[in-house]
């Protein structure tokens, strides 16, 4: 889904901002200043985390900041007014989050027999 959005935001970013949503195009560029200084956030904490435990748990943690940062953004309105999609995207976010944290505790729960 990620790969998808991203390949959309490179082609063609006005139409991709114009859909999600209804934005004058100053403020498309705030909206993908935010986007992308969450994305650079989420891969400086990844990489920062990488050197420390190899690399296991820190992709994990990227990807949760990365989508905490969304959904809260969107829930702030920092993305514009929430309509149904940024709603429906916020949500989706804040379940791959609740994931993320889900697979922190089962990675960093002790091994039976180890």
């Amino acid at each position: 889904m990620e790969i998808g959005a991203g390949l959309i935001l490179l082609a063609a970013p006005s139409l991709a901002i114009g859909l999600v949503f209804d934005l004058p195009a100053v403020d498309a560029g705030v909206v993908l200043g935010r986007v992308a200084g969450a994305a650079l956030l989420s891969i400086g904490a990844a990489c920062w985390w990488a050197r420390r435990d190899g690399g296991r748990r820190a992709l994990v943690i990227g990807l949760l900041l990365y989508n905490t940062a969304i959904a809260v953004l969107v829930v702030s309105s920092s993305l514009g007014s929430p309509g149904a999609l940024l709603w429906a995207i916020a949500a989706l976010h804040g379940a791959m989050a609740i994931c993320c944290v889900w697979s922190l505790r089962i990675v960093t729960s002790p091994r039976k027999g180890a």
